[in-house]
């Protein structure tokens, strides 16, 4: 009853918001208004500014990409990294003369703004900012445009506890080939150096049924691709076990029953007809489980490529930065993965220079990285974030060492890279073509299976479809392929 009650209570609410939508729509209509987002952070707050862009268009608003054309410009922002705060304070400054001659509206929400000392120097440093919202009031934004519109007064809509997962949001998405999928919100893991769980809340799982119509709605609109997002996405369910097992969550159509795991959600999309690809980011290692290993290896659209964190390869650190896993750990369970499937490949993501870090930590992340030697590596230098454990860690690591260790383990990932992509030429790879190349209009690009750009010259009908190319030009980081 109490799922019912609440689920009652999220749908009647979207329909409130959706009323606010055409209150905005009439207010606007006849006076062609734009509006442009400026996004921060990782493909999460893509996915919500696919969001807020759905909801703006349905307000009557025109997507422009010139902030000097701007009615409405929203700023969606992330606070994992240091320098996104400096982009929003400049971005938010240039405005201030462009307020007034475009009777503008300058929003201000994401992850940023669920950090209270953050939020506070917006209300007092940059007046010109008519609305702050965060993370778990996004849905909300139709409600506070139409107040901002009627009153002209400043509002700021920020919950401080976790939010609720709401559906029927509109949506317009970026891509037209790899449509992103959220199938899950916020972080129970409170690593050291991490800021997310305190600004995007605990676990919530949206419910499988919701996660399959969006997978099928995409695929009945041309998307050959999706992208399941979230924080842990292997922990899928885990909040919502207890409450499953008891069997509360039970519907009528006996959604939960049939899935009840990442694993068999996995299964379960593999069978949607239309999709060819599915991705996921990004998966815990500790949470790894061999039902999900087993889903990817016999699931034929599942990308044999994973995106599996590191951070660090020395014990310690990981010990330090509360990963709640050793070293050991992480080369066992790739192990695992090859052996159950041959041809899987490995992308990363590593921190360098996090407090507390030994030149002996260091050189066990580079051997970490050696072993595995991963297709892509997406490395950060620790930037110190206020609220977390790491921030008051008083064995800080000077920021010239931190540039050292990043420019050795650059050096390390661009010399494996350089290998491995000689192995690829004079093969055939199938790519999924998604459009000209920005960098030469005459050549279509697409993307391997293993996340590989490669561009060729074709018809732009292939555009949208997975084609099999020959590889026959090395260039690092993209390839060059042509049509057999």
């Amino acid at each position: 009853m109490l799922e019912k009650g609440m689920k009652q209570y999220m749908n009647k609410e979207i329909e409130e918001q959706k009323e606010y939508i055409k209150k905005v729509e009439r207010l606007n209509a006849g006076k062609s208004l734009k509006y442009t987002i400026i996004t921060m952070g990782c493909q999460l707050n893509e996915n919500d500014s696919e969001k807020i862009s759905g909801m703006a268009e349905n307000m009557g608003y025109i997507r422009t990409d010139k902030l000097e054309n701007a009615n409405l410009v929203i700023f969606n922002t992330c606070c994992v990294r240091e320098n996104a705060e400096e982009r929003l304070f400049g971005k938010v400054g240039e405005l201030k003369n462009l307020k007034e001659k475009n009777n503008m509206i300058i929003a201000v929400g994401g992850c940023m703004m669920q950090e209270k000392n953050m939020a506070e120097k917006i209300k007092k440093s940059y007046p010109q900012v008519d609305l702050i919202f965060g993370t778990h009031t996004l849905h909300k934004l139709p409600e506070d445009i139409y107040n901002i519109l009627e009153n002209r007064k400043k509002i700021q809509d920020i919950l401080d506890i976790d939010g609720e997962v709401y559906e029927g949001l509109p949506i317009v998405r970026d891509s037209k080939v790899q449509a992103s999928i959220t199938i899950m919100y916020g972080c129970n893991n409170f690593c050291s150096y991490c800021i997310v769980p305190y600004v995007r809340g605990r676990e919530r799982s949206r419910r499988p049924a919701d996660i399959i119509e969006e997978a099928k709605e995409v695929a009945k609109q041309g998307y050959k691709e999706i992208m399941l997002l979230g924080q842990n996405v292997n922990s899928y369910l885990r909040n919502e076990m207890e409450l499953i097992k008891e069997g509360k969550l039970v519907d009528k159509d006996g959604d939960y029953k049939e899935i009840d795991s990442f694993a068999k959600l996995l299964r379960e999309l593999d069978k949607i007809e239309g999709i060819e690809r599915i991705r996921f980011i990004s998966p815990h290692p500790k949470d790894f489980t061999d039902d999900v290993i087993e889903a990817i290896r016999d699931c034929d659209k599942i990308c044999k490529f994973v995106h599996l964190p590191l951070q660090s390869g020395s014990t310690n650190m990981l010990k330090i930065m509360n990963r709640r896993y050793t070293k050991e750990d992480y080369l066992n369970l790739v192990e695992k993965m090859r052996k159950m499937i041959p041809d899987i490949k490995f992308s990363t993501d590593i921190i360098v220079g996090f407090a507390g870090e030994t030149e002996e930590d260091f050189e066990e992340t580079l051997d970490v990285v050696k072993k595995v030697g991963f297709e892509q590596v997406f490395m950060f230098i620790y930037s110190r974030r206020v609220g977390t454990p790491g921030d008051k860690m008083q064995n800080q690591i000077p920021e010239d060492i931190k540039h050292k260790r990043f420019d050795r383990l650059k050096k390390l990932v661009e010399e494996q890279i350089a290998e491995k992509s000689k192995e690829i030429v004079d093969t055939m790879q199938k790519v999924l073509v998604e459009g000209f190349s920005k960098g030469n209009e005459e050549m279509l690009t697409g993307r391997t299976e293993s996340n590989k750009v490669v561009v060729f010259k074709g018809d732009e009908n292939l555009i949208n479809t997975i084609v099999e190319l020959e590889i026959v030009e090395n260039h690092l980081w993209y390839f060059v392929g042509k049509v057999v």
